[in-house]
């Protein structure tokens, strides 16, 4: 049996056949989900979903621009109505970048060739997700906003423990990455053998749901959850919508929202907000806390101007902390994200059953002061997160016992009064950064000048919502145009 590391380097080899017919790589992963879901149909057994004629071996006996013209046909029949309905979203508004024939032909050969025999569940899955982890990781993509990192996805799932019978959303799903790792987990602690019929319909179809704002990135999810055997209801929509306020209300919230402000600065259209902010990761911090029934409990990647804005950041933090127990902060370190520069954290948090007073004290590690900006040369793995993962515990709500490591430690506690006295501001270090004082270990170039890009960014955005306020829309749109900052809005 080919080792699925192999058929994922031997998959993305083919890329550069594509070169030639001007594809891009994410256009290329696309183009491989629909040639591969065909494939795996197939190999599966699961082609009675697909429409007669237009399936696998339908495909592989045609040559010339006789396949090209079907397979063009295939994509427009599969994302009709005639599909089932999963199959109707993986293929819909689907078209090929592919225009010469060969081309075509070497991808549907080469991948027909491969040795596809597989005893395992999630073979195919890791397969997928393999290829998903390529494209993120190469820059010209653009991808790496909609794939966060495996090591941090496996910490904060193992740190939350989802368990059997709950449901587990994520709101901005990009490819799937929070949501199958809870179903791995619960599967590598739980039997499913041991399950009731009841119960493994559950887990299959109803345990693991949320929203996916991007077409072509709902598209690639829905392909990773189905080669993992997962039949929840992620749905193509904006949770920041009325889409998003008929979401259930969940157990476990696990997600990466993504970075920046609405388009044009508009704010959410959600009327159960109590905090309006074009702000997207301000909002979607409101939709996780509102979302979680009482007890339930979240882990959320957000950046750094989050725990520092001011206005409506400050009173949404402090609602959160009266809703919530806000127990543990991670500090990130930079470089893992596909925007340099952006500095992110981990916000740990379970929905009280009160309304007011559930944050004691907030636990912050500082996992980026002294720490390297990963990358290429320094990949990220879980044994970066291993002395972390010590501090905050077994219990999944930080309740484990905890020691204040001191000023020269990297775990700390702030107490509810010391943030109070801080204007609720979160953005908190205390370790002494030995690269102030040393000119031996300063970050790359592109680094420093994409943090200062970012800073900028943040200030021209302040600087709009106070003209906003003071003299209307168009004065905030001129503030943004004269210091060439409105290109950063969809960062």
């Amino acid at each position: 049996m080919t080792a699925t590391t192999d058929i994922v380097q031997k998959l993305w080899n083919l890329c550069h056949v594509l070169r030639d017919d001007g594809v891009t790589y994410l256009q290329y992963v696309t183009e491989l989900t629909y040639l591969l879901f065909l494939k795996m149909a197939q190999e599966t057994g699961a082609e009675a979903q697909l429409l007669q004629g237009y399936r696998w071996d339908d495909l592989v006996t045609q040559d010339g621009v006789e396949q090209l013209t079907s397979y063009r046909k295939l994509l427009l029949m599969l994302g009709s109505d005639n599909s089932s309905l999963r199959v109707q979203a993986i293929f819909a508004n689907a078209q090929t970048s592919l225009k010469q024939p060969r081309i075509l032909k070497k991808l549907v050969t080469s991948i027909d060739e491969l040795d596809w025999f597989s005893e395992h569940r999630d073979e195919f899955g890791d397969l997928y997700e393999g290829l998903l982890q390529k494209n993120a990781d190469e820059k010209k993509s653009g991808a790496g906003q909609y794939f966060t990192p495996r090591p941090l996805i496996d910490c904060m799932v193992s740190l939350l423990k989802p368990q059997p019978g709950e449901l587990i959303q994520d709101p901005a799903a990009g490819t799937g990455g929070f949501l199958i790792a809870s179903d791995r987990y619960i599967r590598q602690y739980h039997d499913p053998f041991e399950w009731t019929e009841a119960q493994q319909s559950f887990q299959q179809h109803q345990a693991f749901y949320g929203m996916e704002l991007v077409q072509d990135a709902h598209r690639l999810l829905l392909m990773n959850m189905m080669l993992h055997g997962i039949e929840g209801a992620v749905d193509l929509g904006d949770s920041l919508s009325a889409e998003g306020q008929r979401l259930a209300k969940a157990d476990v919230i696990l997600t990466n929202p993504p970075f920046g402000t609405k388009k044009g600065g508009g704010l959410p259209s959600r009327d159960d907000f109590t905090y309006p902010t074009s702000n997207k990761q301000l909002a979607f911090l409101q939709h996780i806390y509102r979302t979680l029934k009482p007890g339930g409990r979240a882990a959320v990647v957000l950046p750094d101007n989050v725990l520092f804005e001011d206005g409506q950041g400050r009173a949404i933090r402090a609602d959160l902390m009266a809703k919530c127990n806000l127990h543990t902060i991670l500090r990130l370190p930079t470089g893992i994200f596909y925007a340099q520069g952006v500095k992110t954290n981990v916000l740990f948090f379970q929905r009280g059953t009160t309304e007011k007073g559930n944050t004691k004290a907030v636990w912050i590690y500082d996992m980026r002061t002294n720490m390297p900006s990963f990358g290429k040369r320094i990949p990220l793995t879980r044994g970066h997160f291993s002395e972390f993962e010590q501090c905050y515990g077994d219990e999944p709500n930080g309740n484990s016992p905890r020691v204040d490591l001191g000023e020269n430690g990297r775990f700390r506690c702030f107490t509810r009064e010391q943030i109070t006295k801080r204007n609720e501001n979160l953005d908190i270090s205390w370790l002494r950064d030995d690269s102030l004082r040393s000119g031996d270990n300063l970050p790359e170039p592109e680094i420093i000048a994409a943090e200062i890009m970012e800073k900028l960014r943040i200030a021209t955005k302040e600087m709009e919502a106070l003209m906003i306020l003071l003299e209307g829309e168009e004065a905030a749109e001129a503030v943004s145009a004269s210091v060439g900052l409105s290109t950063l809005e969809d960062v």
